[in-house]
């Protein structure tokens, strides 16, 4: 029922948004298609468990500490919270994802079809955290930081904020062009590219039996670690550390693959 409620609050919201809108934010879309979950459907459980162990170990939560996995997918990342007996809220935009989530057997998670841009259980949770760069898809900066002052009010005061996210330096020095991904006999063609201010990734989908591909852009902001600190700043959190890869190795600017960030709210 409680997901029933808030996917009616989520298609209302959508139909009260300006057709412009619904247009320029393509992962409301993509998020939700089938393909999105084809093509990334082989994503690393092992290493998102290892990572977790971690990150858990490093961290040193309370027993009853409250987690918000915030654009959880379907909720890899807060089962592995969960099955160590944290309390774990999970929230996407997709609800196809939020559905696949609910089918958990924890006892101690619970989905919600939530945008990330709107507040959610304010001065409530002990931990954040949003994974494998589930951020920097907005058009405006307002909005990323529109996102950032609604994921930090969910903390309460004195709690943590993980930020995992791609390293830009090493992307532009390791971007790839041009790739191609079989999955079955649907095909997709990836190609890649960045400006100043996003980094983009075009999917052409060739599906049997349709005469022409399905196509989407991915398109996610150019931030680098200064810019993380200062939006971060500005709602009263401060950076604690940065490490570089999933096993919690130091960050080096230009040849670490991802910026893992933990930051501290204002007490």
């Amino acid at each position: 029922m409680l997901f029933k409620v808030h996917l009616l609050n989520y298609i209302c919201s959508c139909k009260n948004s300006s057709m412009s809108d619904l247009e320029n934010e393509w992962f409301k879309d993509w998020f939700n298609s089938p393909y999105y979950h084809m093509l990334y459907e082989n994503r690393d459980e092992t290493e998102a468990a290892a990572f977790i162990d971690r990150l858990v170990e490093h961290l040193h939560p309370n027993a009853d500490a409250r987690m918000l996995d915030i654009a959880c997918g379907k909720g890899r990342h807060s089962i592995q919270l969960a099955s160590k007996g944290y309390d774990v809220t999970g929230i996407d935009i997709s609800p196809s994802s939020i559905l696949e989530a609910l089918s958990t057997t924890y006892h101690n998670t619970e989905f919600f079809v939530h945008d990330m841009r709107h507040p959610f259980r304010i001065n409530y949770y002990d931990y954040a955290f949003n994974f494998f760069t589930s951020f920097g898809y907005f058009d405006t900066y307002r909005d990323h930081l529109n996102a950032i002052r609604s994921m930090t009010l969910s903390l309460k005061p004195g709690g943590c904020f993980v930020m995992d996210y791609l390293n830009p330096s090493y992307i532009q020095k390791n971007l790839q062009p041009f790739s191609e991904i079989k999955k079955g006999a649907t095909v997709f063609h990836l190609e890649r590219s960045h400006d100043q201010d996003y980094f983009y990734k075009k999917i052409r989908i060739n599906i049997p039996d349709k005469n022409e591909p399905l196509i989407y852009m991915e398109k996610v902001a150019n931030f680098d670690l200064n810019a993380f600190k200062e939006m971060f700043a500005l709602n009263g959190l401060t950076l604690q550390d940065v490490f570089g890869d999933y096993t919690l190795h130091s960050f080096l600017d230009t040849s670490s693959p991802r910026m893992i960030m933990i930051f501290r709210k204002d007490s």
